[in-house]
């Protein structure tokens, strides 16, 4: 850009210069030209020095020469620029200078052209007033951008901070449940059948290591100093949910269709979440034997449904259930839970299409 808008300089003081009477254009014109478009090829890095260099080639062109091409305008663009940083002051203060040198330049018009010498001073101050607004409003525009880029930043760190709150609690409940009920196992057979109560224990173990490892994952995106993050749960982890389930003694059957590659990492969190989430729920509230898991994958949506033989639990709904539900609705989806004939039912429709990443 600085390339053009330099050639574009060029040319335009050359062709302002030859329509304004001029007839030896290598004689001083051609060369300025070239020396302001020069300059403008490091406007960006020094726009004060930048400024300074055009203004004086201005004036040595026109005390060495008579030209009626005028004297702000062709530092058009290193005005805007350095009028742009924070040397504003300065950059009003070398304009006026040079207005006013102008205006005692083109004095002589007073006695054969009067208006013409108003228009001229007049059209000179208004160019430069005009040019020092337009930097200043530039400046402002790239300093309301950059704020609004901080400002989505932060609320993209805050909504990445309460996603992970939702995947530790997640995470907290699955484990607390499953590894609750083997505890439990082990309690009740650890005089009478003590191998059993040593696979609970191990089972429960084998369960809080995986919490672990997951919960340190996550708890580094918390970090002000983190990396990045683990591997994020996925379809494929459906199967660890489901048999951690059935250890912990509730009779899971899982049941797919469709094509779950078509499923976008971010709906196959939600889905893994909602699972976990569920049978969560199913083993520490339901008093449930029986637990069904059906998952559709469709072109558009994923439909999944948890349903059990409980009775859904007693009081208001826990965190979990509004973590699942505002997981669902942040990617347009519908999450339900109720009681239906002969038990309990989760039900989430996840949109898929034009979601793919």
């Amino acid at each position: 850009m600085d390339v053009g808008l330099a050639a574009v300089a060029v040319v335009l003081f050359v062709a302002v210069a030859l329509a304004t009477g001029v007839r030896s254009p290598w004689q001083g014109v051609i060369p300025l030209a070239l020396f302001l478009g020069a300059l403008l090829l490091v406007r960006r890095r020094l726009p004060m020095t930048v400024l300074l260099l055009s203004v004086a080639g201005i004036f040595v062109y026109h005390l060495t020469s008579f030209s009626p091409a005028g004297w702000i305008w062709p530092a058009s663009a290193a005005y805007f620029t350095a009028a742009a940083t924070r040397h504003v002051r300065w950059v009003a203060v070398v304009g006026l200078a040079q207005l006013a040198y102008s205006a005692i330049d083109f004095r002589f018009a007073l006695e054969t052209n009067p208006s013409r010498y108003v228009f001229h001073v007049a059209g000179e101050g208004l160019l430069l007033a005009i040019l020092v607004v337009a930097g200043l409003t530039y400046a402002a525009s790239v300093r309301s951008r950059e704020r609004l880029r901080e400002s989505d930043a932060r609320v993209r760190v805050a909504e990445e901070r309460l996603r992970v709150s939702h995947e530790v609690h997640d995470i907290v409940a699955h484990t607390l449940a499953v590894v609750g009920v083997q505890l439990n196992v082990a309690a009740d057979t650890l005089k009478e059948e003590p191998a059993e109560a040593a696979a609970a224990l191990r089972l429960a173990q084998d369960v809080r290591n995986r919490a672990m490892a997951d919960l340190t994952s996550l708890i580094d995106v918390l970090r002000d100093d983190h990396g990045g993050t683990g591997p994020q749960p996925d379809l494929g982890s459906l199967g660890t949910l489901v048999a951690d389930a059935r250890a912990a003694g509730l009779d899971v059957t899982l049941d797919e269709d469709g094509d779950p590659g078509r499923v976008p990492a971010v709906a196959a969190i939600a889905v893994h979440r909602v699972v976990q989430e569920a049978l969560a729920n199913t083993l520490k509230h339901a008093r449930a034997a029986k637990a069904e898991v059906k998952i559709r994958y469709g072109p558009r949506s994923v439909t999944v449904e948890v349903t059990d033989d409980g009775d859904g639990g007693a009081g208001p709904p826990g965190h979990g259930l509004t973590g699942m539900r505002e997981r669902v609705d942040a990617l347009g989806g519908v999450l339900t839970a109720g009681p239906v004939p002969g038990g309990f039912s989760v039900r989430a429709d996840i949109p898929v299409a034009g979601s793919m990443v």
